[in-house]
């Protein structure tokens, strides 16, 4: 049996401006040609319960903004985190700033208007070439608690999917577990890993990549799982920021863990 190998696992985005204009910086590029590789964080398939059409959208690693080559001043200022999801037909890029607004003043290249924190659009506008590299390995299901002490002690990567249904879609979460609780005297253990997707499953396909949030997940048992969603949150002087604040709990759900053999 095979499961995702997230250590193997990327998407990888190339920009050519001799090919066509970037779409989704804000500097001049340094060189006309880069391709950047990020580690998956996320895989999560939607299959379309009226069409059987199956979509896959994948989360890349947090990084920063930055300035590539260059021999000195590589981060931009102001600086953001950037984390990418994508399919193979449309991207969003996530970036945060200090606070919400921050963002106001940065100018997409060669466009002359703002870039957006959340910027969405086509791959094939934006990309001269897009490829997402799912790695598998072979697997084993973790069935108890005891299992998964045991597999925790050993240090062994693993892996968790969450899976449920709605009258419209059919979803698969899948994503490594980068932090588990254990206790190996009442056999208990508990997850607590992030980030991970969120889908919005109200909306139509065509809108699903646009309506996902960040979360962090929490399960200790095989039909529940409870997520703090990174949403716009008040601090004191009348700011917003973006912070995993907003719980939310499904039932119904099926989870498993696996170790990597």
């Amino acid at each position: 049996m095979t499961t995702i190998d997230f250590a193997r696992s990327f998407l990888t985005f190339r920009i050519d401006t001799l090919k066509k204009p970037p779409q989704t910086v804000s500097h001049p590029p340094p060189y006309t040609l880069n391709s950047a590789r990020i580690q998956l964080d996320c895989v999560c398939d939607v299959r379309d319960l009226r069409t059987n059409n199956m979509l896959r959208f994948v989360l890349g690693a947090n990084c920063k903004t930055e300035r590539v080559g260059v021999p000195s001043d590589v981060w931009t200022v102001p600086n953001a985190d950037f984390i990418p999801v994508v399919s193979q037909r449309q991207f969003l890029n996530i970036k945060t700033y200090t606070h919400l607004g921050r963002e106001q003043g940065v100018l997409l290249y060669g466009h002359g208007r703002q870039q957006p924190d959340r910027q969405s659009g086509l791959c094939a506008e934006a990309f001269d070439a897009l490829r997402i590299h799912v790695g598998e390995a072979a697997g084993e299901p973790l069935l108890t608690a005891a299992a998964v002490c045991d597999a925790t002690y050993g240090h062994h990567p693993l892996v968790a999917s969450t899976a449920w249904e709605t009258p419209r879609y059919a979803v698969e979460l899948t994503y490594p577990v980068k932090t588990v609780n254990v206790n190996e005297r009442d056999f208990i253990y508990q997850t607590d890993t992030g980030p991970i997707l969120w889908p919005d499953l109200n909306l139509a396909p065509d809108e699903l990549l646009e309506g996902f949030q960040l979360a962090f997940s929490a399960f200790n048992g095989p039909d529940w799982i409870e997520c703090l969603l990174r949403v716009p949150t008040g601090i004191p002087g009348g700011l917003e920021v973006y912070h995993y604040s907003r719980p939310v709990r499904l039932e119904g759900v099926r989870n498993s863990l696996w170790r990597l053999l």
